[in-house]
């Protein structure tokens, strides 16, 4: 598969996700504004983890469209990606931080949040590793597709657990 065709594809993925947001919103009983606080910080989640995606793909597709062709554009995308990856985790972690432990005493969410916590440092790396040395696509589109599956699981959390 052809980069611009993959990301292409992983762009309406990145749409869909951030449109189940919506339905999850409109389908609750109550109004955003009376949610708890982790299922406010897991709805912040679902749309963080469909927007950086797609805002990446649209990048990556804009830099393919340049002509003559750029030399190195996987290197431009992926010193995008790191910086927005760096920004998405602190934030995400000083939000998480705020929670009460109380509303984080499930294993498995904890679980969860460290295994993508740990996955996600691991495709910021990789984004560094490719401006340096690879300049290649595949480290570029892995942190994309992370982000897609974490999309996918905080969709699923929430259309699949009762609100807290």
């Amino acid at each position: 598969m052809e980069p611009g065709e993959a990301l292409g594809v992983a762009a309406q993925i990145a749409v869909t996700l951030a449109g189940f947001a919506g339905v999850v919103v409109v389908f609750r009983r109550e109004s955003v504004h009376e949610w708890s606080t982790i299922d406010k910080f897991r709805l912040r989640l679902l749309l963080a983890n469909s927007i950086l995606p797609l805002a990446l793909c649209m990048a990556a597709l804009l830099l393919l469209t340049i002509e003559p062709p750029l030399t190195g554009v996987w290197r431009w995308c992926s010193s995008i990606a790191f910086v927005i990856f760096l920004l998405f985790a602190i934030t995400t972690q000083t939000g998480f931080g705020r929670l009460h432990l109380q509303q984080l005493q499930g294993a498995p969410a904890n679980l969860i949040y460290y295994l993508f916590l740990i996955l996600g440092w691991g495709a910021t790396l990789l984004q560094f590793y490719n401006v340096v040395l690879l300049g290649a696509f595949w480290p570029f589109f892995t942190g994309i597709v992370l982000q897609l599956f974490a999309a996918m699981l905080q969709f699923a959390r929430m259309i699949l657990l009762p609100p807290e």
